[in-house]
């Protein structure tokens, strides 16, 4: 197939490119910086250089490349989770505005499937794991809430395609190189300058996935049926539980102990529901249908 991959020089989007290309597969990457270009090009991807946000520009390349898929995976995320309130507009409107660009563009052109990067982090699985019919958290409070609403909408957004063959992802929280979770990551960083505190009981459930794990994943999506997928791994961990693993698995001091009513005084609502509130997701899905076979996080490996 002819692959159009949006946001093609992140964490996901390098090993991704590999993937693709090993399984045949012919792979433009969309891109605006230079930087990312060159990347994307010493991937053995045909670097696309264009702006998403640029209505004109997108259905232009569009009309040009004539993708039979197209992968969305548009951020503009921090290089540090801490600076998340402060970029999330602007993550926000590329997500929106420009991955809407890019969808009218790809329906308009008649691209046969579209694949939306999707959160696999802030589903509400009430009472136990988040399966592909949970909601996600939209009255959740701060950034988190921003975040769900966020997420809905991209949900309603490929659900809705008519003319394409819509595939939403539901990653989870990205680990591997290039991430904030890998050894030389911005969360790391923190935890090593004791910036990372342990917040009541730490109860909420994550669900992690391995970036090379989630490029294989999307590649098997590009022929499975279409529909929402969990794709993270076989591990859902409290965040009492993985958090000292991690420091450990670093090199890191175990984090210091903060009570909720302390972390509401000095951090707000958010800095307590994070920790405490969130449930990881079911892979069950993804399992059967895509072929996942993820990787254990390295920190939780015995």
């Amino acid at each position: 197939m002819k692959v159009l991959v949006a946001g093609a020089s992140g964490a996901l989007g390098r090993p991704l490119i590999r993937i693709l290309r090993d399984s045949g597969h012919e792979v433009w990457g969309l891109a605006h910086r230079p930087e990312s270009l060159k990347t994307i090009e010493r991937l053995g991807a045909h670097p696309v250089n264009g702006d998403a946000l640029n209505r004109t520009n997108i259905f232009e390349l569009i009309e040009q490349i004539r993708p039979d898929v197209v992968i969305d995976q548009l951020t503009s995320l921090p290089s540090s989770p801490f600076d998340l309130p402060q970029r999330l507009p602007a993550d926000r409107r590329l997500r929106l505005d420009g991955g809407g660009n890019l969808f009218e563009a790809a329906k308009t052109f008649q691209v046969k499937r579209y694949v939306q990067q999707l959160s696999g982090f802030y589903l509400d699985g009430g009472n136990g794991l988040a399966t592909e019919a949970s909601p996600l958290r939209i009255n959740a409070p701060g950034t988190i809430g921003d975040s769900a609403r966020m997420y809905a909408a991209l949900e309603q957004r490929v659900s809705s395609a008519q003319e394409m063959e819509g595939i939403g992802l539901r990653y989870g929280f990205f680990y591997g190189p290039g991430t904030w979770y890998w050894s030389d990551g911005a969360f790391s960083r923190h935890l090593l300058k004791g910036e990372v505190s342990l917040i009541g009981k730490g109860s909420s459930t994550f669900s992690f996935i391995h970036v090379e794990d989630a490029a294989q994943a999307t590649v098997a999506a590009l022929t499975a049926p279409s529909g929402i997928y969990n794709i993270v791994d076989n591990q859902p961990t409290k965040m009492s539980d993985w958090l000292p693993a991690y420091a450990n698995w670093i090199g890191a001091d175990a984090p210091p102990y903060l009570d909720e009513q302390k972390a509401l005084q000095l951090l707000g609502e958010e800095s307590v529901y994070f920790p405490n509130s969130l449930t990881g997701a079911c892979n069950r899905k993804a399992l059967r249908v895509l072929g996942l076979s993820p990787q254990w996080p390295s920190w939780l490996k015995k």
